[in-house]
């Protein structure tokens, strides 16, 4: 499924339009239906349309979705910021042909307050091309809309909630909270992206004719993942196998008092489907891990205190042959760790997942990643990715989808940008979104959880990509079905793994 940016929305509705010949006005018609059949599902017994026009394309939609909700038999009334005079090309044309069927007024300041439970206001104000905050009557327009609401109004918006940036999924301003939008073609970054993905409510994607080969115009690279697109990256299971068919993989975490996150990504990696799992420890933290994963083999690293040059040997003795190497949960990391993980990632012979600490102590030594021979995945939660890109944590959150691609391009490795719809970007710009996942997920140990699954699907020979990508989908995924057991605020990291089970066993796999 393609997200799109509304620079990226423009060229396809011009694509449609001017090399495929269809007109603009039945491209609106078609949207318009789309929002009044979203209206009239959401209306209430005896219930009332007001529409709040603005310019351009999205108001064009508004006054057309009007019409066809008159047409229908609803009591519809249209509020307009830009004076119908005031309007060019389609728009001018649906304010024309509504004007000789009803009557439409400003949008004074209590335009709305006759509107509450069993209404819908239909929000047609801005679309994607908003840049700026909304001002004066905009502004004001936008808090009656969400006063209704509040009486018990439902709200649907055009394309995007009014206010709301379609790049960013974030409010330079003042903003609709909407209970549904209807959107055109494709979603917008905005439908995938926090805090946006609250503002639109639920996303009605809308076909309005726009051929396929339309798309095939467009440079866009980020797509919403969706679950039989990740199953089908999933290889098939003989029969005919043993335990090295399916990877063996080497987990070089935990220290005395963290000895829970290498357990959890040891169990998290078998329970993933890798055949065989050995984790490299700390003498003191090695029985512990080992009590709790007693399906994973053990190897004690002869330093002390921090990972550091009295590691190297041993762990390049322990990675040669293996099919996939993670690094990071609950390592005690030092000054010279940094140094360590800088040459694994320049002499492994097999894929890398580097996570938790191993990422910190990469902090200011990122050209290290450039020294690597072998697929490379990274797993930073929004401030590990500050430190190693060298920005602040607002930074990263104002530009998800920019921070991850840049990173990945420029490092040559696979980033798993963790949070509310986790972002993953590939070293060739390709970005993919993860729409499962919860709130009760963000629980201590739930990364060392999607750790051990993304290394066991390494070990299993699927591409960083497509690792990275099943991964996060199917970690969220279980963490969707244990909630529905546990609840959200009940969940544990250990459960999302007894959910991972459950998914491998609804796929049968």
């Amino acid at each position: 499924m393609r997200v799109l940016t509304a620079a990226e929305a423009r060229a396809l509705d011009e694509a449609a339009i001017v090399d495929f010949g269809i007109p603009g006005l039945l491209l609106m018609e078609h949207a318009a239906r789309a929002v009044a059949e979203a209206a009239r599902a959401r209306l209430g017994p005896g219930g009332r349309v007001a529409v709040v026009t603005g310019a351009g394309n999205n108001g064009g939609d508004g006054w057309a979705a009007a019409r066809l909700l008159h047409a229908a038999g609803a009591p519809v009334r249209v509020f307009h910021l830009i004076d119908p005079d005031e309007l060019r090309g389609d728009a001018a044309t649906n304010a024309a042909i509504w004007m000789r069927l009803g009557s439409a007024s400003p949008c004074a300041e209590q335009a709305l307050d006759y509107v509450g439970a069993g209404d819908v206001v239909i929000d047609a104000i801005f679309g994607t091309g908003l840049s700026r905050p909304p001002e004066g009557d905009f502004a004001a327009a936008i808090d009656a809309i969400n006063a209704a609401r509040v009486r018990g109004a439902k709200v649907v918006a055009v394309d995007v909630p009014s206010g709301l940036s379609a790049d960013t999924g974030r409010p330079p301003g003042a903003v609709v909270q909407a209970d549904c939008t209807v959107t055109f073609a494709a979603r917008k970054r905005c439908h995938v992206l926090f805090p946006g993905v609250e503002l639109c409510g639920e996303v009605e994607v809308a076909d309005i004719s726009i051929p396929p080969q339309a798309f095939l115009r467009l440079e866009a690279r980020v797509r919403l993942l969706h679950e039989q697109w990740v199953r089908n990256l999933l290889p098939e299971r003989a029969a005919d196998t043993h335990k090295g068919t399916f990877g063996d993989l080497l987990v070089v975490a935990g220290s005395q008092g963290k000895s829970g996150a290498a357990a959890m990504c040891a169990k998290a990696a078998l329970v993933g489907g890798a055949g065989l799992v050995t984790v490299a420890t700390r003498r003191d933290a090695l029985p512990q891990v080992l009590a709790h994963t007693m399906e994973a083999m053990g190897l004690e690293l002869p330093g002390a205190g921090a990972l550091g040059p009295g590691d190297e040997e041993a762990l390049l003795e322990a990675a040669a042959g293996r099919d996939a190497i993670l690094v990071g949960p609950g390592i005690p990391r030092g000054e010279a760790t940094g140094a360590l993980v800088a040459r694994l990632l320049a002499e492994a012979s097999c894929p890398l997942l580097l996570d938790a600490d191993a990422l910190n102590a990469l902090q200011g030594q990122t050209d290290a990643f450039l020294d690597a021979n072998v697929e490379v995945v990274i797993t930073p939660h929004p401030k590990e990715m500050a430190r190693l890109a060298g920005i602040s944590v607002a930074e990263v959150q104002a530009d998800r989808i920019g921070v991850a691609q840049r990173f990945a391009r420029g490092h040559r490795c696979t980033v798993v940008l963790k949070g509310a719809h986790t972002v993953i970007a590939d070293p060739d710009e390709e970005v993919a979104i993860c729409p499962t996942g919860n709130a009760g997920m963000s629980t201590a140990g739930s990364g060392d959880v999607l750790g051990g699954l993304i290394a066991a699907l390494l070990a299993q020979g699927l591409p960083a990509s497509a690792a990275a990508r099943v991964g996060v989908y199917v970690h969220g995924l279980a963490g969707d079905r244990r909630a529905r057991v546990r609840g959200q605020a009940g969940l544990v990291a250990g459960d999302l793994i007894e959910g991972i089970a459950e998914v491998w066993a609804e796929w049968k796999r």
